[in-house]
C-alpha cells in the first residue's frame, strides 16, 4: 500500500532532497508544501483528503482542518515539542494520532536564555553599537550575581535555565501551576512563589511554560504592571504567552527595561511591528531551538513517529536514514 505524506516542517524542507528517497524506500509518495514558517488554516484546507499523515512544524491544525482531512489523515507528526497548534480533542475524536518530541531543546533554549540575561546586564550589544558609531561610550552593567531571575514554568527548560542561572550566582524564583520535585528546589536554591510576587521581585523573568488555556496571555497589561521599571522579560517560549500590543504599550511607556524575543504572536514578525524600532528590545526569528545535534535526534524521531503512526515497520529506520540522509 502506498501512502501520501504532507511534508511541510520547515527545519526538514531544506533537506527535503534527503528525507524524499528515505520516506520512498517505505512505499510514501512525498506532497510537499511551499511554506514559510508554518501554513494557515486556509492553507492547509487547501491539501484536505490529498494525504495519510504529515510532517509538520507550527501548521494550524484547527478542528475545521481535521474534520475536513478525515477519515483518510491517521497521524500528525510534529516536528519538536510544541503542539498548541493542534485541536487535540478534534484529532483524538475523528481518530487522528498525534505525535511529537517531549523535551527536543531544553539545552539551546536555556543556553538562549542566558545568552539574553548576560546581553542586558552587560550591555555589550549596546557598546558594540555605540562603538561602531563612533561613540567611547562606557555603558554601566550589572554582574548576574547581582541580580534575581525569576522562572514562569519549572519544566524541563526551566530547571536547565535554573541550573545555568545558579552557576551565575543568580537568586532565583521559581513559579509553576504544578507541583516541582523538593530535591530540585533544594539543590538549586529555588524560592517558590506567586506569579506576583515573582514579578514583583524579579530583574528578569523568563518565561518557559507551555502554551495553553492557563497560560494564554499570562503576561498582560496587568501583570506587566507589576515588573521592575528596569525588569527585562525573556519569551523563548511561545509568543501566545505574551499579550503583544500591552507588551509594546509598556516598553514605549518605561513600565519595564526591555524584552528579548524569540518567538511572537504573529511569526513572521510583520515589517510594521513597532518592536523593530525599538532600541531596549533583541528580537530573534523563533530561532532558540538552534543545535544541530538536537535537530537531528527530531529529524529521526519525527520520521519515525511517522512511520508508526502509518503501521509501517521501522526498526531499520536507523540504517536507512545513515543511507539516505547522511551522504557528504
Amino acid at each position: 500500500m502506498t501512502f501520501v505524506v504532507l511534508f511541510s516542517a520547515p527545519y526538514m524542507l531544506p533537506r527535503r532532497h534527503h528525507f524524499q528517497p528515505l520516506l520512498e524506500s517505505y512505499g510514501i509518495d512525498v506532497l510537499a508544501a511551499a511554506v514559510e514558517e508554518r501554513l494557515s488554516e486556509e492553507e492547509l484546507l487547501a491539501y484536505a483528503a490529498q494525504y495519510d499523515g504529515t510532517i509538520c512544524g507550527d501548521d494550524r491544525y484547527t478542528a475545521r482542518v481535521l474534520e475536513a482531512c478525515a477519515p483518510r489523515l491517521k497521524v500528525i507528526s510534529k516536528w519538536g515539542s510544541g503542539v498548541d497548534s493542534i485541536d487535540h480533542q478534534a484529532a483524538a475524536r475523528l481518530g487522528i494520532q498525534v505525535y511529537r518530541t517531549p523535551n527536543a531543546f531544553t539545552l539551546p533554549v536555556a543556553d538562549t536564555v542566558l545568552g539574553y540575561m548576560l546581553a542586558f546586564a552587560r550591555r555589550q550589544p549596546w557598546m558594540d553599537r555605540a562603538m561602531k558609531a563612533g561613540h567611547w561610550e562606557k555603558i554601566p552593567g550589572r554582574s548576574l550575581s547581582e541580580c534575581t531571575l525569576g522562572v514562569v514554568g519549572v519544566g524541563n527548560i526551566g530547571k536547565a535555565v535554573i541550573r545555568r542561572a545558579r552557576a551565575f550566582g543568580m537568586h532565583i524564583l521559581g513559579n509553576d501551576i504544578v507541583e516541582i520535585a523538593p530535591d530540585f528546589i533544594v539543590e538549586n536554591q529555588v524560592e517558590m512563589t506567586s506569579l506576583v510576587d515573582l514579578l514583583q521581585r524579579s530583574d528578569f523573568v523568563s518565561l518557559n511554560c507551555d502554551l495553553n488555556p492557563t497560560s494564554y496571555h499570562l503576561i498582560n497589561e496587568q501583570t506587566l504592571r507589576l515588573m521592575k521599571p528596569n525588569a527585562v522579560l525573556i519569551n523563548a517560549a511561545r509568543g501566545a504567552v505574551v499579550d503583544e500590543q500591552a507588551l509594546i504599550h509598556a516598553l514605549q511607556n518605561g513600565q519595564i527595561g526591555g524584552a528579548a524575543l524569540d518567538v511572537f504572536e504573529q511569526e513572521p514578525l510583520p515589517p510594521n511591528s513597532p518592536l523593530l524600532k525599538m532600541d531596549q528590545v533583541m528580537l530573534a526569528p523563533h530561532n532558540a531551538n538552534s543545535s544541530p545535534s538536537a535537530w537531528e535526534r527530531v529529524h529521526r524521531n519525527t520520521l519515525r513517529n511517522l512511520l508508526q503512526g502509518l503501521g509501517i515497520a521501522c526498526e531499520d529506520l536507523e540504517e536507512r536514514y545513515q543511507h539516505f540522509c547522511e551522504k557528504k
